[in-house]
């Protein structure tokens, strides 16, 4: 089934050979999402041509009706499609899209009003043809979901790799804030059908057909992240199985840090077993940590109480990812299993 929308004011034509970016955006089940995403772009500050696709992905929930709220404020196009994830969704937006640079968000991404203008700016200094954005909170998102935000951005937890770190040799644009060129989409051939982890296979694949990528720290999006505790156990849980996938598809691209999580769970209940013996030095290290994540985390947020949420969002980001990734890590590097076979949960059927 497919079916397409557009605004009857303003009809796809030649005019759009010369637009320059092309707004992808998979829906799945969430058009409350898609409404909040398009009246922020809707107030977007940038002066130049732009189009926005919408991909709904088998939905039981269709946002179409929310898509027509915007004919008159957006060049707006509507495609359902069969359910295919995310991945295979984005590449089905980028080849009905128009535009010479296509720029993904997540359905659940608020955008700045200055969001496009930052990113024309920034490649005109400096080309790329992938490049991505750092994501977050606005004031007005849960508690929960500004505790979740710290731990997935801050530079105590990931490294800063989602928070805008310029200190990345080779930066992973994530799909939630993420553009390519229709140049690096046509020789990529786009996202694969593993989820999580279709991000950083793009990446790499796109590295080894030698295009660059790198972080635009000002183009950010609000990333509001709908999820509660046991989803985003589960979310963490499926990028830390998708890990080790990655890592015996590139070995080159390996790195001991990916090990983190694991070791750090490792060593936290090493340290308990250890207060048998009357060993406390290791578990004070840990106080320690949360102890500073706590206070950072309080002080960015000006509350203690989200001061206290992220001690519980840090453990099951690093208890997750970290329990996946020694998982898979078992499953495929040291007994050969097939990934597909292995994890089925995490690729979708083309």
């Amino acid at each position: 089934m497919l079916k397409l929308l557009e605004s009857k004011n303003t009809p796809f034509n030649t005019t759009f050979k010369f637009m320059l970016f092309s707004l992808i955006i998979p829906v799945y089940n969430r058009p409350e999402e898609v409404d909040e995403l398009l009246e922020s772009l809707s107030q977007s500050d940038y002066n130049q041509e732009f189009e926005v696709v919408i991909v709904e992905d088998g939905s039981s929930l269709p946002c179409e009706e929310v898509v027509h709220k915007y004919d008159d404020k957006l060049k707006i196009s509507y495609y359902y499609k069969e359910n295919s994830g995310p991945g295979d969704s984005r590449n089905y937006g980028m080849k009905k899209a128009k535009g010479d640079c296509f720029i993904i968000f997540d359905s659940d991404c608020i955008i700045p009003k200055e969001y496009l203008t930052e990113v024309d700016k920034a490649l005109k200094q400096n080309y790329v043809d992938c490049f991505g954005g750092p994501d977050k909170a606005l004031d007005s998102f849960s508690d929960i979901q500004k505790a979740i935000n710290f731990a997935m951005t801050s530079f105590l937890t990931t490294g800063g790799i989602r928070g805008g770190s310029e200190k990345i040799d080779k930066f992973q644009p994530r799909s939630f804030n993420m553009g390519l060129s229709r140049k690096a989409f046509e020789a990529s051939k786009g996202f694969g059908n593993i989820h999580p982890g279709e991000d950083p296979d793009l990446s790499i694949r796109l590295w080894n057909l030698g295009f660059e990528t790198k972080l635009f720290p000002k183009a950010f999006v609000y990333h509001k992240r709908r999820i509660d505790w046991d989803k985003f156990s589960i979310q963490v849980n499926k990028f830390g199985k998708a890990r080790p996938i990655l890592n015996s598809w590139y070995p080159q691209y390996n790195k001991l840090t990916f090990f983190f999580p694991s070791v750090f769970i490792i060593g936290f209940f090493t340290s308990l077993l250890l207060l048998v013996f009357n060993f406390d030095q290791l578990l004070q290290l840990y106080f320690v940590y949360f102890l500073v994540l706590f206070l950072v985390s309080t002080y960015q947020n000006k509350s203690v109480k989200i001061g206290y949420l992220s001690l519980i969002a840090v453990w099951k980001q690093f208890y997750g990812y970290g329990i996946g990734f020694l998982e898979s890590f078992i499953k495929i590097i040291i007994l050969k299993q097939k990934p597909q076979e292995a994890f089925p949960e995490l690729f979708f059927k083309n």
